[in-house]
């Protein structure tokens, strides 16, 4: 549920607990997923239990990777206090609902992931709501190939329940040696949360800011209407804060959280200005925007992109248009079902 358009550059770690300061450690767990090699959770070593921020994909491989890197801190999987996971993608939840049916751990996550969490229902298909969406941006034959899709077994036998207990914008999680802030960070998906550990300098990030790829956004099964928008402001209300260390759910640790939501920034202006040109060159709907678009570093065209990125690629873009028609750039009408754009006279 979580590959990137844009690829993951080959910087994987070798498995195993990889400390970051005292008594947090950094663990890589592989994923099934072509595009992104590996999916980092955090464990926190507190007097009353490990805390693990994100948990991985509920695979047996995974388990026995995260059991070797417990080991070697002298601890179990039955150690494990509690769960904090930043938002309910696969990748970062399932793990923790698996071992919680071993264990007994306790889960929390975001409280805006519930209306997703609610809705999931395999027996659907796996993107019921995007393949909606795609209709809308005029991509009728990528929402054909989407319906196509075989569910994998690996998704389809996926565990999707609700948490013990929701994490809160605004609340504090005490443990022995460090408060960690929770702040809503909706744009990924709409109830992703960042956990702030403002004594020991450190954000666990998520996918809320990577340090090498470009988040998907509204890639859930209750997307919200304005993701681009809500990813936006959740950017800036980051920005805002003290700077820290970045501990993203993908790629290395990284020095400044600040000096990447800047990239970021700049990339979705530019994304942004570029969209607005093709509009202005006479291409009316999100798909044919995308069309004309380059995509991934390599400058490829959406049509030699697979039909699950060519879907991330067209939803992308639709969210750009909107933002536009927000900004007052652009007007949207509905036509037939789908829905065009023009620059505001």
């Amino acid at each position: 549920m979580t590959a990137p358009v844009v690829e993951q550059p080959t910087d994987w770690t070798e498995p195993g607990a990889h400390p970051v300061v005292p008594g947090v450690h950094r663990v890589p767990l592989a994923l099934p997923i072509p595009s992104l090699h590996s999916v980092n959770v955090y464990v926190i070593e507190d007097a009353e239990g490990l805390v693990v921020v994100d948990s991985g994909w509920a695979m047996p491989d995974t388990r026995a990777t995260m059991e070797r890197a417990l080991r070697a801190l002298g601890h179990g999987l039955g150690d494990v206090a509690q769960f904090l996971v930043t938002h309910a993608h696969w990748d970062h939840y399932s793990q923790a609902l698996a071992l919680r049916e071993s264990f007994g751990t306790r889960v929390r996550i975001g409280r805006g992931e519930r209306p997703s969490i609610e809705a999931f229902d395999v027996r659907r298909g796996l993107h019921p709501r995007q393949i909606e969406m795609l209709r809308r941006c005029g991509a009728g034959g990528v929402a054909d190939e989407i319906a196509a899709l075989d569910v994998d077994r690996s998704e389809r036998d996926i565990p999707h329940t609700l948490p013990d207990a929701w994490l809160d914008d605004g609340e504090r999680v005490g443990l022995t040696g460090r408060d960690l802030e929770v702040f809503a960070t909706p744009g990924h998906t709409r109830g992703h949360i960042v956990l702030r550990d403002a004594g020991a300098g450190l954000l666990f990030a998520g996918d809320h800011i990577l340090p090498h790829i470009t988040p998907s956004i509204g890639l859930e099964t209750e997307p919200e209407p304005r993701p681009l928008r809500s990813y936006l402001d959740s950017l800036r209300l980051v920005r805002d804060m003290p700077d820290t260390l970045l501990l993203p759910a993908h790629g290395p640790v990284s020095p400044s959280v600040h000096t990447r939501i800047d990239e970021l920034l700049e990339h979705h202006a530019q994304r942004l200005d570029a969209a607005a040109a093709q509009v202005r060159a006479g291409r009316g709907t999100a798909f044919e925007v995308a069309e004309a678009m380059p995509w991934t570093r390599r400058g490829r065209a959406l049509g030699d992109l697979d039909a699950f990125s060519r879907m991330l690629a067209v939803l992308e873009i639709e969210a750009h248009l909107d933002v536009l028609t927000d900004q007052g750039v652009l007007d949207a009408h509905e036509e037939a079902g789908v829905r065009r754009y023009a620059p505001r006279r």
